[in-house]
């Protein structure tokens, strides 16, 4: 083509005759079948489109591939002899002669270079599809994994947010043991009878010496009304012989005075002498006689005292035994009979009695500080201190007993509680008595350089922001955080806020 753009006048009636060509002889001589693999339709052989020149360029290559005899490698000879004799080739072909002035060599030529195709952008193009392809997979596969971690629940291990006392970062050691009154009393009579009168309840605070129940008394008041009349018998004789000594003393005065004269017989005096002396005597038995019966009276006077039972010293009844109506026999075995009618005991004096291993005994020593928990009132916290330790080793358990006393009381503690002893290497002082929110410290974790927990609600964990403090014991004081939360013990790195869980099963 010239350099102007416009065609010379000898290219454009090859290019005439070259379409004239492809409509008349190559469209319309193209089966049915080779139109479809031309992408052609079949009535499309005699309408002239829009892309027809695009196809003519396929049909092109396929006519200069059927008129040039294929190549000895890759066809045998009949299949040359039979793709040379096809009627269509042979019309191609003679089109192809008509063309003037242009061999149909030269024209193959032309239009096969005009045909090349450059493979490296396809090869590149499918590599470019290759790698998409690829990554396309691994955001699905992600996407899936991600979906599959997010739609099934993960297990966990939980622990929970307790309340915890600084005293625990200086606990020596701690012990389990029982509250125990030392001044304890069950209370009955000497008496035997049967019980008349209760007037307490367990639970009732009695004071020394108070009337607590009375036993049916009335044969030994009986016996005592009759001792004391016995008293009073005996002191009615020795009135009488204190007045018959007087008289027998008149009569020996008298006799003193008329027997030296000679108006009394000697006789007389000697008479007046001996009854003066039985006088004497009478009175002396009268005397013994009232000891005896005052005895006897005294004797009946504490048997009716017996059937009245008193508290022997200030406390609480903490136990009752008996009913009214019981038969009261002390020292009685009998299944029909009660030994005591009830049981008090001091409050005054309750201590925590404590089993220690003996191994560890030599971390305790007499009035060393401790502090005391009630399993029944968990947020009580009573100071203490050793008061005993006593000198015996339990073989069967390895335990030495300790007694320790409270320092702080509180109505509230009673006989027979289980009770947790902590000793401590130096008293608690007033600010470590109130107690802290802790947890285990593997619950918390660093997320984005705060420490964070997990907190577990509604089978969902919430990310929660939280201040550390001081170690308690196995615990770590936390802010942030309320007493009774349920945190996920030790959260890897993939649990995240808002997730989905299942609480293990302890």
């Amino acid at each position: 083509m010239p350099a102007s753009g416009k065609p010379s006048s000898q290219q454009a009636p090859q290019d005439a005759a070259r379409e004239s060509l492809h409509r008349a002889q190559i469209l319309p001589t193209l089966s049915a079948s080779q139109c479809r693999h031309f992408g052609l339709l079949k009535n499309d052989r005699q309408r002239p489109s829009e892309g027809e020149m695009r196809r003519v360029v396929f049909l092109r290559r396929a006519a200069h591939r059927r008129f040039e005899p294929p190549s000895p490698t890759r066809r045998l000879p009949h299949q040359t002899q039979r793709y040379t004799d096809s009627p269509s080739i042979a019309r191609v072909a003679g089109a192809a002669r008509a063309l003037p002035g242009e061999p149909i060599k030269k024209l193959a030529e032309h239009d096969l270079k005009r045909l090349k195709i450059d493979r490296a952008p396809v090869t590149a193009r499918r590599r470019r599809n290759w790698t998409g392809y690829g990554v396309a997979a691994l955001i699905v596969v992600g996407a899936l994994v991600v979906g599959l971690r997010f739609a099934s629940p993960r297990t966990v291990q939980t622990t929970s947010v307790v309340s915890a006392y600084p005293s625990q970062s200086y606990t020596l050691l701690n012990a389990t043991g029982y509250v125990v009154p030392q001044r304890k009393a069950a209370l009955a009579s000497k008496a035997q009878g049967r019980l008349e009168w209760l007037g307490v309840l367990e639970g009732t605070h009695v004071k020394k010496d108070e009337v607590i129940a009375r036993l049916e008394s009335a044969d030994v008041e009986a016996s005592l009304a009759q001792a004391r009349a016995q008293v009073k018998v005996a002191q009615a004789n020795l009135a009488l012989q204190v007045a018959e000594l007087k008289n027998a003393e008149l009569n020996l005065r008298r006799s003193k005075i008329l027997v030296p004269s000679g108006a009394m017989p000697a006789t007389q005096y000697d008479a007046d002498l001996a009854r003066y002396d039985k006088a004497q005597a009478s009175i002396d038995n009268s005397r013994a006689a009232i000891v005896s019966a005052q005895a006897n009276a005294q004797a009946a006077q504490v048997a009716v005292d017996q059937t009245v039972i008193r508290a022997p010293f200030n406390g609480v009844v903490i136990e009752k035994h008996a009913n009214v109506g019981d038969n009261i026999t002390p020292f009685s075995q009998a299944s029909d009979s009660k030994g005591a009618v009830v049981t008090i005991a001091d409050m005054d004096t309750l201590e925590v009695e404590a089993d220690v291993a003996e191994s560890n005994i030599a971390k305790i020593a007499v009035d060393a500080p401790c502090e005391i928990q009630l399993d029944a009132l968990p947020e009580l916290r009573l100071a203490g201190r050793v008061s005993r330790i006593v000198p015996t080793v339990d073989r069967s358990k390895a335990t030495v007993l300790v007694k320790v006393r409270f320092v702080d009381r509180d109505p509230r503690v009673l006989p027979d509680m289980s009770a947790k002893i902590a000793f401590l290497s130096k008293p608690v002082p007033p600010q470590d008595r109130r107690p802290v929110v802790a947890a285990q410290p593997a619950a918390v974790v660093q997320r984005d350089g705060r420490s964070v927990v997990f907190v577990v609600k509604d089978e969902t964990v919430h990310q929660v922001p939280v201040t550390t403090g001081a170690k308690l014991g196995d615990l770590i004081a936390l802010d942030g955080v309320r007493a009774g939360d349920v945190l996920v013990r030790a959260p890897d790195a993939q649990l995240t806020d808002g997730a989905k869980v299942n609480v293990a099963k302890p």
